[in-house]
């Protein structure tokens, strides 16, 4: 006999009147009726040509041949029930495991002190790795689970990807402290004139801000440009320009760098941070006990995870 001839339903049935020995108590625990349950143990009496169970006092009583069944089909049931729900027991103070998350500059000044050091207390065998958007394919890395999760401004990840809006990120002016704007109204005819540092950050939709400004007529006085956030502490510390970055960006280098950060003269629109993993680790055991301690660190209020490309929640 192939195991394609026999159903898997009649062996859970098999196993349940071995137990209960009740056709009744039977068709109850597998919501069946009870000339269900004698359909289906006629049509296994068939395939394996034997009684299997006889009429007896209260109930059924097995057959020699069903007797030396049950046990073989017991273990395999079992061994088929752990390995479709398997129970890998991820304990985070035990596990010792490397994680790999993508994202911005931004993103390793605003988010990596707080995660290492969150980690550091309750998983210390986690190990992180992270990669920048702009330097590999994002998209395809998480595909092929070389990345477990990523966080940020991140438009370029869409179909396939799971979503979770962390904050709404708030633009911001900086400059150096003693700076001629720092004792004066910023009035937007004074952050126009002002001279500008701008970062083009590939791969991020922080360009939105420049998009804004073009659309609305709004023009600076730039007077540098460069491809990524980390040199901003720095040029304006040791200069007189100013720069328009993400807040909490802002409130990381204020201290190390002595700046000031004043409220932009006009309304800019926020910047949505997301949360981004792909759906082949959606039910990782890892994969999701990291995303719920970014979520707890970072999120300003509960949300749904939705995936990318879709209206349907998760």
């Amino acid at each position: 006999m192939e195991l394609s001839d026999v159903d898997l339903n009649l062996l859970l049935l098999f196993q349940r009147l071995m137990r209960e020995r009740r056709v009744s108590t039977v068709a109850e625990q597998m919501n069946m009726s009870q000339p269900g349950v004698s359909n289906a143990l006629a049509k296994l009496r068939r395939r394996l040509g034997d009684p299997l169970f006889v009429r007896g006092p209260g109930g059924v009583v097995p057959t020699p041949f069903a007797l030396r069944l049950a046990e073989p089909v017991s273990q395999a049931l079992a061994t088929l029930h752990a390995a479709l729900n398997p129970s890998t027991g991820f304990d985070p103070l035990l596990v010792t495991r490397t994680m790999t998350i993508g994202m911005t500059d931004i993103g390793e000044v605003v988010f990596l002190p707080a995660l290492v050091e969150r980690l550091s207390q309750v998983a210390p065998g986690i190990a992180l790795n992270t990669v920048r958007n702009a330097s590999v394919n994002l998209s395809d890395e998480m595909a092929d689970g070389r990345v477990d999760l990523a966080i940020g401004l991140l438009p370029q990840l869409k179909g396939g990807f799971y979503q979770r809006r962390l904050f709404d990120q708030r633009y911001v002016c900086l400059f150096r402290r003693g700076h001629p704007l720092e004792d004066t109204p910023l009035t937007l005819a004074a952050w126009r004139e002002a001279g500008h540092l701008v970062v083009v950050s590939a791969g991020t939709g922080h360009g939105q801000v420049d998009e804004w400004l073009k659309q609305r007529g709004v023009r600076r006085n730039v007077r540098l440009t460069v491809p990524h956030f980390m040199s901003v502490g720095n040029i304006l510390q040791r200069t007189d320009l100013i720069a328009t970055v993400p807040e909490r960006l802002a409130m990381q280098l204020v201290a190390p760098f002595s700046l000031s950060v004043r409220a932009l003269p006009m309304t800019l629109p926020a910047a949505p941070i997301h949360l981004l993993w792909h759906a082949r680790v959606h039910q990782d055991e890892g994969s999701r006990w990291l995303r719920g301690v970014v979520i707890e660190l970072f999120a300003d209020t509960a949300t749904h995870a939705r995936k990318t490309g879709s209206v349907r929640k998760k």
